[in-house]
């Protein structure tokens, strides 16, 4: 990302920065219009947000002191590479009762390895709670 120095002032990107805002395959603001939609120019993958972006909503997010939706919007951005069916196998894993904790501990090395440091964490911690709560999937019998 480029360093961008913002401020509460920048905010919304979309009315005062949006010479700050990227795609994820990077057209510009001012490229997605209707007009573009309508005629082809834009499709389903140029109007995905970029990593860059919300690590901008992310510093905004921490300048009002909301240290929990700015992890939020980073772990976000660490998920705009995940291809889509890992990030709903993710999701639909982190449902009580679906994995068990060597299956979510697995994922998790999964994410670190290919693609996301922080949502490694996150689906540890997730197996951890889910350990202490006894939300965990039972583990097959023994044979």
């Amino acid at each position: 990302m480029k360093n961008h120095w913002v401020s509460f002032q920048d905010y919304p990107f979309g009315k005062k920065r949006p010479d700050l805002i990227k795609t994820l395959t990077g057209k510009s603001w001012d490229d997605i219009t209707l007009t573009a939609v309508l005629n082809g120019a834009v499709t389903d993958q140029d109007i995905r947000i970029s990593p860059d972006t919300l690590l901008l909503q992310a510093k905004i997010a921490e300048l009002a002191g909301r240290k929990r939706l700015a992890d939020n919007f980073r772990r976000a951005a660490e998920l705009c590479h995940v291809p889509d069916d890992k990030v709903m196998e993710i999701y639909n894993a982190l449902r009580p009762f679906r994995r068990t904790r060597e299956e979510l501990e697995a994922m998790a090395d999964e994410l670190e390895r290919d693609y996301a440091v922080l949502n490694a964490n996150l689906v540890r911690e997730a197996a951890a709670a889910y350990e202490k709560r006894g939300f965990l999937k039972s583990p097959p019998p023994a044979a």
